[in-house]
């Protein structure tokens, strides 16, 4: 949790989170299948409106979302949005009073606004606002302004590196950058921050399992005490959580529920 001082410093203040159980949005609905069967999930179809019927993805990336947990008319930034998977999720809570969407990339934008076109009706789009700009500069052009800010951070995205060989940041010639993200990562976390209404809440994610891009920026942010968030409880049967995580959550994938790795810590401001 995190405060200003009468010298306008952010400082840390100890928080036991209220209990998140009946304040999920019924309105995000999210469908699994059996690992290695994908055979129930037909490609995304138009409606009669001609919007595609199922947006394809991690299940623990719904997590950030539902700990951020939007209320009514909320302000919300997505401060690192593209390609615009967990905006889509806010979308659905069907609460948010106004929708920023954010990334520094200008063809990751238009990435954006495809999804937007391509799953969310055109009134429902009226109230989101797409911007390209540099998410470590936010809290000076628009400081103190959301109730809820998402700082999905970019990182390692430790799941496709396995897998991917063409310009995979763990290659050698990518090492300056991989070694450079836990500083682009607390730059976005603490412009996030200040881009909060005093009062406001901060959910930091990633998708790598380091502790240096994880609970090690949590900490470069402000000395916060160790939190319980009740997240974790319930949902332990379909995720696999980390145990020793002292700083928010860390879903690993398992065997048996092949969901990550999805990293969040929740702030207030």
């Amino acid at each position: 949790s995190l405060e200003e001082s009468g010298e306008g410093r952010v400082m840390a203040r100890a928080v036991t989170s209220p209990p998140l159980r009946t304040s999920f949005s019924p309105n995000i609905k999210c469908y699994t299948f059996p690992r290695g069967d994908i055979t129930r999930f037909r490609p995304a179809r138009p409606d009669a409106l001609g919007l595609l019927d199922y947006y394809l993805m991690d299940a623990a990336s719904l997590l950030p979302v539902l700990a951020l947990n939007v209320q009514p008319d909320d302000f919300v930034l997505d401060l690192c949005a593209a390609p615009g998977g967990k905006t889509l999720a806010l979308l659905q809570t069907g609460v948010c009073g106004h929708l920023t969407a954010n990334d520094v990339s200008v063809s990751r934008t238009r990435r954006l606004h495809q999804m937007l076109h391509s799953y969310v009706p055109k009134e429902i789009r009226e109230t989101v606002s797409v911007t390209s700009c540099d998410g470590r500069d936010w809290g000076q052009l628009e400081g103190g302004t959301f109730h809820k800010v998402l700082v999905d951070v970019p990182c390692t995205t430790d799941r496709h590196s396995v897998t991917e060989e063409d310009n995979n940041i763990f290659h050698k010639r990518r090492t300056k950058e991989r070694q450079m993200l836990p500083m682009l990562q607390l730059q976005l976390l603490m412009a996030g921050i200040l881009a909060t209404k005093p009062g406001g809440e901060v959910v930091y994610s990633t998708c790598s399992l380091s502790l240096l891009q994880n609970e090690c920026v949590i900490e470069r942010a402000a000395e916060i005490a160790e939190t319980q968030f009740n997240i974790g409880i319930l949902f332990q049967d379909t995720f696999s959580f980390f145990s020793d995580c002292r700083m928010g959550e860390l879903v690993l994938p398992h065997l048996t529920a092949n969901f990550g790795p999805t990293y969040f810590c929740k702030l207030r401001r």
